[in-house]
């Protein structure tokens, strides 16, 4: 996002439309960003019970599907936590590659917390200048050049250690960790590796003094799916697990008209709803996108609001066109990491079986199985492994007839994609 300010307006360019508004009185769109504080909306409750969790000293495990608001929640809780007297702490993991990339982006973040950082330089032995001498990123650059296989253990629990030993609580939110640990997955000796940081992550938490430090393990793949696939699950059972679903009608009608109102932009009656009903399920980021694409039509079309006609239109042209593939494309991309290269295909299968017919029966399973029993060992057991994935991370939803999809714009986007060549499981049936 790009901003700059004019008169005590922001001009916000949010990909393909700009819009200038009053600083400070608006709702700002966060298509591709987190939100925090006026703009975090209807998270309150699930903010409480998130709150009293981390107070009473229960490391956590965020999940929730993609687009759902998870580095928001953490971020915003964080925020509030700091107003009262709590040290806030976040890293981002995805682009880690090795165990200590992980350790450096943790110093990073502890970087501004001079007591903590100092203390962890000198015991480094690698700085001869004092570390305010450093930003955050060349602090970062510094410690990873002195990590290395053999001494990242110890370095990463001390840095842990001593903020624990901060004389203020800690929250230390590590977000995209599954991304990392699927990376080191398919590196030489992955599961090891895999095995030994979440032992080794374990092990550090646990041996803190209870309440001095919480750590939220979040991310856009699902960690326990992970896990469970190799057999320790053990791993994360220090975890409390927190999942956030997506927003309901009422909320997400709310930030809708929250949006209209902000940026000027009249609405026909219903025209919220009817977004809702298009998407078929309240996943923020889709509620704000959707926004987005509804204000750039009225402006290339010179209208003076939006109609519920114009809801269809643009859900059809904009959503599930060409504008809209970059938001739609994540969920695959998302996949395809999380998931060996085999499974992905199968994963594939399912959500093109589901979209096109409607859900994923148990015939249509029955039909997958024996599709690919040849060429897997198992293939009940991993049928039934990829489908736990693709719950877990909200592309499909277990039902009394199938597997269906809960959001209509994934079903929708996966249909336009396979429906004119995907035969459906059971007529391939006894095919050669």
């Amino acid at each position: 996002m790009n901003t700059h300010s004019v008169d005590n307006k922001i001009d916000i360019d949010y990909r393909d439309i700009s819009f200038v508004v009053n600083a400070g009185e608006i709702m700002r769109l966060a298509t591709g960003r987190w939100v925090s504080g006026d703009d975090f909306v209807d998270r309150e409750s699930e903010l409480r019970v998130l709150d009293a969790r981390v107070r009473a000293g229960n490391h956590v495990l965020l999940t929730g599907q993609r687009r759902m608001g998870k580095t928001s929640i953490a971020r915003e809780l964080g925020r509030r936590l700091e107003a009262q007297g709590w040290v806030f702490l976040f890293t981002d993991v995805e682009g880690a590659t090795g165990e200590e990339d992980v350790v450096a982006n943790l110093a990073e973040a502890v970087h501004p917390v001079r007591s903590v950082s100092s203390r962890f330089a000198t015991a480094m032995r690698g700085f001869k200048e004092n570390v305010e001498e450093f930003s955050p990123l060349d602090f970062r650059i510094k410690i990873r050049a002195g990590l290395n296989a053999g001494n990242w253990r110890r370095h990463g629990g001390q840095l842990i250690r001593d903020c624990a030993a901060h004389d203020q609580p800690v929250l230390l939110v590590i977000d995209e960790l599954p991304i990392f640990l699927k990376r080191v997955l398919g590196q030489d000796d992955g599961a090891r590796r895999v095995d030994a940081f979440l032992s080794w992550l374990r092990e550090v938490v646990q041996g803190l003094d209870p309440g001095s430090l919480v750590l939220i393990l979040s991310g856009s793949i699902g960690l326990k799916p992970l896990v469970q696939r190799l057999g320790i699950p053990d791993r994360i059972n220090h975890l409390d697990p927190f999942r956030l679903g997506p927003w309901d009608r009422h909320a997400s009608v709310k930030c809708f008209q929250r949006l209209a109102e902000s940026h000027e932009l009249p609405i026909e009656h219903g025209v919220a709803d009817a977004v809702y009903d298009a998407l078929g399920t309240g996943i923020p980021h889709h509620v704000q996108s959707f926004f987005a694409r509804l204000q750039e039509f009225t402006i290339m079309h010179g209208r003076d609001r939006v109609t519920v006609e114009d809801v269809n239109t643009v859900y059809r042209t904009a959503l599930l066109g060409p504008s809209g593939q970059n938001d739609l494309v994540h969920y695959e991309t998302r996949l395809k990491e999380g998931l060996e290269d085999e499974h992905y295909t199968i994963a594939m299968e399912i959500l093109a079986e589901a979209a096109i017919q409607e859900r994923f029966t148990r015939s249509a399973r029955r039909c997958l199985e024996q599709l690919y029993a040849p060429i897997v060992g198992d293939a009940p057991g991993l049928v039934a492994d990829i489908l736990e994935v693709l719950v877990h991370d909200g592309y499909l939803e277990d039902g009394d007839d199938g597997f269906r999809f809960p959001s209509r714009l994934l079903k929708d986007w996966w249909s336009a994609r396979f429906r004119d060549h995907y035969i459906p499981l059971e007529e391939r049936r006894g095919r050669p």
